[in-house]
């Protein structure tokens, strides 16, 4: 039987029944009307990883894996939770076209996952492309009426992101990039899988669900512990007038705003880490660690000195790291009218290229403006999770190309083609053209985007995929 057939069969035969049992952890539901939990298949032709995507959304080495097609051959069941939702996932074996044999009785169950499962995600490798099985399995997922979720695998750098904008294709919705492997990506992956299953019951509240994670950073004595200890309301990490004291990143749960947020205080960073000695060198490390935990940072800078080439390195680090930002300027109850006019232009001259970071003015000594951190962190993240609609990017695009063209280079005008949001947190772009766009042009983008669609306190990337096509009118 070949998928084609398979498709016609929906309904009528009884390749989902009882003859065909759901195996793995015992009590599982083997569909959507039993179990009281939403049911997710996993499906896609052989080798392309879907047991190790499995895996990788259980957080454990549950399902089987090899660098063989065809490990998996029966319907595996097994209990998932992703941001204290839970839900059934439903590991399958290789899907191939025209298969028979055993082969095909590997289809036909894959093929039962999907009548009933409530949700469809389909795993391609984008380093391979779209074939013609993948694009047989897409005709029979439009067919089936199920919600899919298009997974474009081993995607592990940002270099491979532009391959996965490829499956738009297949007319499945938006390509989420990830690496099972690496667990890159999965996060938003997920978060597409909770968006199309129904609502099921929600796990226990737990502190890892909850508190946004928020990194205090900064050169040393800015104030970043003095900082922690006005919002906590006691002496949570040590202060003293000596720089460096801070060693180790102190976590504590803080309410700012009316909300419960999770301070890092982290050790004050004097140099980069590879010019680093002894504790230095290992707070240093701790510094990066932490910030690579987090989602957002402040950047506690110190307002009665001028912004120094250690402050830009440091906010350099946040927005190379991909996290949102805040610039908080500490000390402002100590300045003098003359310094806030010189800070001013400090703050034009030095730091222009995160003008769209929120920035707040505090003491930390009096607790001074402190209630502002919260709107300026929220507004951080939000951006830093925003998603622009295919369609209306391209609209937005096509109009912003048209008033102004790129600059000719070597005497051809480059053709924008289309773009994409490649992902989230933060905000990638993918731009197809059939030619060099000039780093200026790219600033001009970014420019547009947050004029246009705000991004106010999250970096963006926007990378250029050169597309060579004939002309299809000569």
């Amino acid at each position: 039987m070949n998928i084609e057939d398979l498709a016609a069969a929906v309904h009528d035969d009884a390749v989902g029944g009882a003859g065909l049992p759901v195996q793995g952890e015992p009590g599982l539901p083997g569909g959507s009307s039993t179990g009281g939990q939403p049911v997710l298949a996993v499906v896609g032709r052989p080798n392309v990883g879907k047991s190790t995507l499995v895996n990788r959304i259980l957080g454990r080495r549950a399902a089987i894996i090899e660098d063989v097609p065809g490990v998996t051959r029966d319907r595996v069941a097994y209990d998932a939770v992703w941001n204290g939702r839970r839900f059934t996932v439903v590991d399958t074996g290789g899907w191939e076209p025209d298969a028979r044999g055993l082969a095909g009785r590997v289809a036909e169950q894959a093929r039962a996952a999907i009548d009933t499962a409530d949700g469809v995600l389909f795993v391609i490798d984008a380093t391979v492309g779209a074939t013609d099985a993948d694009e047989a399995v897409a005709r029979v997922l439009h067919r089936s009426g199920r919600p899919v979720v298009l997974a474009a695998n081993k995607v592990d750098d940002a270099r491979a992101e532009a391959d996965a904008a490829a499956l738009w294709s297949l007319g499945l919705g938006e390509p989420y990039p990830v690496s099972a492997l690496h667990g890159r990506g999965s996060g938003d992956l997920l978060d597409a899988v909770l968006a199309v299953l129904p609502e099921a019951p929600r796990e226990q509240f737990t502190e890892e669900d909850g508190p946004r994670r928020v990194a205090l950073i900064g050169r040393p004595n800015v104030g970043k512990s003095s900082l922690l200890n006005k919002l906590v309301g006691s002496e949570r990490s040590l202060v003293d007038d000596v720089a460096g004291t801070t060693r180790d990143p102190v976590d504590e749960l803080v309410t700012v705003g009316g909300e419960t947020w999770m301070f890092i205080d982290t050790a004050g960073l004097r140099r980069r880490v590879k010019e680093a000695s002894g504790a230095e060198y290992y707070s240093s490390l701790r510094t990066a660690a932490a910030l690579e935990a987090a989602e957002v940072a402040i950047v506690l800078l110190d307002a009665d000195e001028p912004v120094t080439e250690q402050d830009q390195r440091i906010i350099s680090m946040v927005t190379e790291a991909g996290r949102a930002l805040v610039l908080a300027f500490n000390k402002w109850d100590l300045l003098d009218t003359e310094r806030r006019l010189d800070l001013e232009q400090e703050i034009v001259r030095d730091l222009g290229r995160v003008a769209w970071a929120p920035r707040v003015n505090i003491s930390a000594r009096t607790g001074r403006a402190t209630d502002r951190l919260a709107p300026a962190l929220r507004t951080s993240l939000e951006s830093w999770g925003t998603r622009i609609p295919t369609g209306r990017l391209n609209s937005w695009l096509g109009e912003i190309v048209g008033a102004t063209p790129p600059p000719s280079r070597s005497g051809k005008i480059p053709r924008v083609l289309f773009a994409t949001q490649a992902g989230v947190r933060p905000p990638r772009f993918v731009v197809f053209t059939t030619g060099f766009l000039e780093p200026a042009y790219r600033r001009f983008l970014e420019r547009k985007l947050r004029e246009d669609f705000g991004f106010a306190g999250t970096p963006i990337e926007i990378s250029i995929r050169v597309r060579e096509r004939p002309d299809r009118h000569r």
